[in-house]
């Protein structure tokens, strides 16, 4: 861990935060070379924090072993510059055995994904949480999504049991229920947007105080990722408009058409712009080559904006 808690605060709670593919070669393979390189050129934009192997990483598709080889690379290659924040979840086991990887391959937190499939009620899910809170002393970021959504009270309890909870990420996108939470919880823990192409709630976010989101796009159009988080943070309502009129609202209808194309389009995205990733890994898969033209399209759109 390369950065203190308050300064994990400080990034993860203001500024752009990005979330990089995971490099496969053409077996499918973890490739080190290739996610080295992508990450160098991740940290040589304007970005807070790192977060690797989360969904866009396609955490849920990499073993134990793939997965501590990826965070020691991306510690590695950050080398100190941004914090890195790794993943772990699935379930209690599972995820202790995940934070304790990323604890010791160097990351300055984790970002705790849902338990796997099953219905959950409340106070099982903050047994959940703490329990893998308490396993590491490591920073935590709670991920409220899927069918690990907890309610403010709940949020409150996990907050209150463990100090190293610094965080909420919203996956959900009730801006009631997200809203309630602040409010009950307050500046306790920091909050971040992580909706699916979180940009197109980012004005939303921002009227409730939740100042920062988790880009996808960034793999891809960084430039246009960049500007438009300025753009949000300055008050500058016409530029936010026209970029989500030409570019964001396009590209969620085109990610809508089929489950898993927030990851896939990404990847699709990536290699249209010379730095390949490789295809995703099953169940998700890859783009038709008619929405790869569609996607060329709005890259262009995004050179333009």
């Amino acid at each position: 861990m390369n950065f203190s808690r308050d300064a994990v605060i400080q990034a993860v709670g203001d500024g752009l935060l990005s979330f990089p593919v995971t490099d496969f070669d053409e077996q499918g393979r973890f490739d080190r070379d290739s996610y080295r390189q992508r990450l160098e050129w991740f940290v040589s934009h304007e970005v807070s924090a790192v977060f690797v192997a989360g969904g866009t990483g396609e955490f849920f598709n990499l073993t134990l072993d793939e997965f501590r080889e990826i965070v020691t690379v991306a510690v590695e290659t950050v080398g100190g510059k941004l914090p890195v924040i790794a993943s772990a979840g699935l379930s209690v086991g599972v995820g202790q055995a995940y934070a304790k990887a990323a604890e010791e391959a160097g990351a300055d937190g984790i970002l705790l994904m849902p338990p796997y499939l099953t219905e959950c009620p409340q106070d099982g899910l903050v047994e959940y949480a703490r329990r893998i809170c308490d396993s590491t002393s490591i920073n935590v970021i709670y991920y409220n999504r899927g069918n690990g959504v907890l309610e403010a009270e709940a949020v409150q309890q996990l907050a209150d049991a463990c100090p190293n909870l610094i965080g909420l990420k919203d996956g959900k996108g009730d801006m009631q229920l997200l809203n309630k939470i602040v409010k009950t919880v307050g500046d306790r823990l920091v909050y971040v947007g992580g909706v699916p192409t979180a940009e197109i709630f980012a004005e939303a976010y921002l009227s409730i105080g939740v100042n920062t989101y988790s880009s996808a796009v960034f793999n891809f159009v960084p430039e246009l990722a960049v500007t438009f988080y300025r753009a949000l943070r300055n008050g500058d309502s016409a530029t936010v408009k026209q970029i989500t009129n030409d570019f964001f609202i396009p590209f969620v209808n085109l990610r809508d058409r089929r489950k898993g194309y927030a990851v896939s389009l990404i990847k699709e995205g990536a290699s249209i712009i010379g730095r390949s990733a490789g295809r995703v890994r099953a169940p998700l898969v890859m783009p038709t080559e008619e929405e790869r033209k569609q996607l060329e399209d709005l890259v262009r759109i995004a050179g333009q904006l």
